[in-house]
């Protein structure tokens, strides 16, 4: 089983985000456990203070160390990334951190068994976090998001789809974008000829090698027009 901790100030954003589809699945199969948690839950002052205005000045609000650094030595079972288990991996949801991929997604589902999101907010996160504590500084795109909550769903959504017996067919993510480094081929379904657009002859042909050929082919050619970077 792989399990999520979600540090985030606001839990309730996650209540029921995670009962729908593929994750639902993967949850009531017991392949996945999920649990957000209020970071407000490890301080120590009366008011529950998160953040604090940032040293040198400047505009906004900075996540406090305390409580992240406090919250993950509970998660992870301690307060320095060299002493996590090999199979634990702390993840800083942030702009600045490495952009999200299917092949991090499949490393993700294949090599961890505990994964702590943190969720920035407000003009980030104490920078100390990032340096004793995190593993993995994830980002979802080159834009800014109010916080990291948002970019927590999509993660987890693209690792537990991987996770064995998540998905309906065992090939299923396999043949998607992305799982070979290309975009998919075009699907089309009935009716074989709509509003004069008719499915290509070669899908229903019932010849396994020259549909596989012509997808293959397909893939490489909508690569090309779409998505040209991904064949470097």
């Amino acid at each position: 089983m792989l399990r999520f901790d979600i540090i985030t100030i606001f839990p309730e954003f996650f209540r029921e985000i995670f009962d729908y589809g593929i994750i639902r699945r993967a949850r009531a199969a017991g392949l996945v456990e999920i649990e957000a948690h209020d970071l407000r839950g490890w301080t120590a002052d009366k008011h529950h203070v998160v953040d604090d205005r940032p040293f040198g000045g400047g505009d906004g609000m900075v996540l406090k160390p305390e409580p992240i650094f406090a919250a993950v030595e509970q998660f992870a079972g301690a307060a320095r990334r060299e002493d996590y288990g090999a199979q634990t991996r702390v993840i800083l949801l942030s702009p600045q951190g490495r952009v999200l991929t299917q092949s991090l997604a499949g490393d993700l589902s294949k090599n961890a068994k505990h994964i702590v999101l943190i969720c920035g907010r407000y003009e980030g996160v104490d920078e100390r976090v990032a340096e004793a504590l995190v593993t993995d500084e994830v980002s979802i795109g080159d834009y800014i998001l109010s916080g990291g909550e948002p970019a927590a769903i999509v993660l987890l959504d693209a690792v537990v789809r991987l996770l064995p017996g998540a998905l309906g067919s065992e090939t299923s993510a396999v043949n998607e974008s992305f799982s070979e480094g290309l975009l998919d081929c075009p699907q089309y379904t009935r009716p074989p000829d709509f509003h004069g657009m008719r499915v290509p002859d070669v899908l229903l042909s019932g010849n396994h090698g020259e549909i596989a050929r012509w997808r293959r082919e397909a893939a490489l050619d909508k690569t090309r027009r779409k998505r040209p970077d991904l064949l470097k």
